[in-house]
């Protein structure tokens, strides 16, 4: 039976890192050695200093020498956006 293993009523899956995960950056001019957030004692959620994955990928692509606010898509005759309308450059994860 799909979610039955899930934490959360109707979510199917095996649930695990809806809400925290982990994702390593190195060289390219990511600041080197640090650690950024953290999880409860689960690793489930965030609990310190959550990163959206708007702001994630608007940091990698700063990281890649663009502007995510610029780097937009037409479709459906409107304009799209990797990060949406959110999303910010995480200073703290730059060297």
């Amino acid at each position: 039976m799909l979610g039955s293993c899930a934490r959360k009523p109707g979510l199917n899956g095996r649930d695990h890192n809806h809400y925290g995960f982990t994702c390593w950056l190195a060289g390219g001019g990511v600041r080197g050695g640090y650690t950024h957030g953290a999880t409860d004692e689960f690793g489930f959620r965030a609990v310190e200093q959550p990163v959206h994955v708007h702001d994630l990928h608007a940091t990698m692509l700063h990281l890649l020498g663009m502007n995510h606010e610029q780097l937009t898509y037409r479709y459906a005759g409107r304009d799209f956006r990797l990060t949406d309308v959110h999303g910010r450059v995480v200073r703290e994860l730059l060297g």
